[in-house]
């Protein structure tokens, strides 16, 4: 997107949800903006390196860029064993890092550290590989670096550059070409009854419905880069799919639904998405989250 960034994040888990701060963004139409009972804080995410083959590489920030998808299962990557919780830094955190990163998983800047975004992508590889998801990487999670399962098509037959939504696992898995190009940790609609007060085209209103990601087929639509103002709230890099649905960043994104109806995703995941997610790419959902 030709932004430049400095991040600052502070990570922390409180329910289940990442949340991010202290972050800044500068652009060429830099604006104000607030999240819906959120106190407003700057977005986030990392500038985007462009690898040789010319498609967008996993956010470096000043660290490394690894393009996503390039590893496999067969790669023999040996795991350091290390256990390591939420904050730690070192050599054993870059090698989580670079490992999540080749496996198309998005760890933020490959720098040693467990910060927010690399909890997101520790989140979504525990549950493709069917591993209760949790901040701490021990035993379990390591062997399954060493032998990582693929994520589970939803769609036997489906084109070959499709974006799947496993509102089960609360996993989002984009395809490119047929192959796996980008693994997200996301929150979909709570499935809660909602009713909230909005100043909405310069009226005080109303608002009520069911915080729902209603399952089928779709393709992406139209889209907005930064920050778009809706009545529920500000959705970050939003990309349309069905109707006002869309994929968008968010400042919490916690392991269970917790959205109006969109799709969370992670800050930085959502500053890339757009360069790899084109219009008219179908859009699959399937699933339903149970708690």
């Amino acid at each position: 997107m030709g932004v430049g960034r400095r991040l600052r994040t502070a990570a922390l888990t409180t329910a289940g949800a990442v949340l991010f701060s202290s972050v800044s963004v500068s652009s060429a139409s830099s604006a104000s903006w607030a999240v819906a009972a959120t106190a407003p804080a700057a977005a986030s995410a990392a500038a985007v390196t462009t690898a040789t083959s010319g498609s967008p590489a996993v956010p470096g920030f000043a660290g490394t860029a690894v393009t996503p998808g390039t590893a496999s299962a067969g790669s023999g990557f040996a795991a350091p064993g290390k256990t390591l919780k939420l904050g730690a830094k070192g050599a054993a955190v870059k090698t989580l890092q670079s490992r999540l990163a080749a496996l198309g998983y998005m760890p933020g800047r490959i720098d040693g550290r467990y910060g927010g975004a690399t909890l997101a992508a520790v989140w979504a590889f525990q549950k493709v590989n069917g591993i209760r998801p949790t901040s701490t990487v021990a035993r379990r999670t390591w062997t399954a670096l060493e032998a990582p399962r693929a994520p589970r098509v939803l769609v036997t037959r489906g084109k070959p550059t499709r974006v799947e939504v496993d509102l089960t696992k609360q996993v989002m898995v984009l395809y490119v070409g047929g192959a796996v190009k980008l693994i997200s940790h996301i929150s979909s609609g709570s499935g809660i009854a909602y009713c909230e007060t909005a100043t909405w085209q310069g009226r005080t209103q109303r608002f009520c419905g069911n915080a729902r990601t209603p399952t089928g087929d779709y393709k992406t639509t139209w889209r907005r880069d930064g920050w778009h103002v809706s009545y529920l709230g500000q959705l970050y890099n939003p990309i349309f799919f069905n109707g006002g649905i869309a994929f968008h960043g968010a400042l919490s994104v916690p392991l269970a639904p917790a959205s109006h109806g969109c799709v969370r995703l992670p800050m930085h995941v959502a500053e890339v998405l757009p360069g790899l997610l084109g219009t008219g790419v179908p859009v699959h959902v399937r699933g339903r989250f149970v708690r």
